[in-house]
């Protein structure tokens, strides 16, 4: 579904991604993993169209998506869920979702707005509360429901964790997993490293704008010589 070589970019003189490579295929959770600072932001910033990379390819459900812009990333089906949610707090829920859905017709509006609301019972209980009035794990709800209307091919979900109580955590990655159940490939850009390898089946670990190390989730869990050296556990 999509695949990233030797990517490139970074701010004025400063190269954040230095030759970055990886893929996600069909009907998998794939984690990147990496403390602050060292590219995952960038990294969605590029898949998203919002900044431009230096160099390198990204393919996207087989079509080249290298500069494209925002809207044009966004219709092909690609969909990131930024980190902290950026919701519209002077907005209600129901027109936070539909601005999810700006990019597909009005026609299906309805149907993908009554999908979100299966997944997620609570926002269809509340949808004309502004929705900066919303907890934080409601907030993180809203902003993957209005993803969703995207009709992504593939999710990019950037540190959902960030900021919940440790119960709403164990909720948030149940979800994760039923999204994924579901068939929807997902890309988990995270700092919560446990969770992530349970549920991811490969990961890649990001150490200086690039790959350190990459594999089977199951695998990088249990190594402890990889604990200690990459994940600091």
């Amino acid at each position: 579904m999509l695949e990233i070589s030797d990517l490139r970019a970074g701010y004025g003189g400063t190269e954040v991604l230095r030759g970055l490579s990886l893929s996600v295929n069909q009907g998998e959770v794939v984690a990147v993993l990496g403390s602050n600072g060292v590219g995952k932001t960038t990294l969605n910033k590029v898949l998203s169209g919002v900044m431009p990379a230096r160099s390198g390819s990204i393919k996207f459900n087989g079509e080249d998506i290298f500069g494209a812009s925002a809207k044009r990333v966004v219709e092909a089906g690609l969909i990131h869920v930024p980190e902290g949610r950026k919701i519209f707090p002077n907005l209600t829920i129901l027109e936070n979702l539909e601005l999810g859905g700006y990019c597909r017709p009005r026609s299906v509006r309805k149907a993908n707005i009554e999908k979100v609301f299966a997944i997620f019972p609570r926002l269809k209980e509340r949808t004309s509360q502004y929705a900066g009035t919303m907890s934080g794990g409601e907030q993180q709800m809203l902003a993957i429901g209005r993803g969703l209307m995207g009709e992504p091919k593939l999710l990019i979900l950037d540190e959902p964790s960030l900021g919940l109580s440790p119960l709403l955590v164990e909720e948030m990655f149940s979800l994760i997993k039923r999204l994924s159940d579901d068939g929807l490939p997902i890309m988990l850009v995270e700092q919560n490293v446990v969770q992530s390898l349970e549920l991811a089946s490969r990961a890649y670990i990001l150490e200086n704008g690039a790959v350190a190390l990459s594999g089977d989730a199951e695998k990088l869990r249990a190594d402890p010589e990889l604990k200690r050296a990459y994940l600091g556990l």
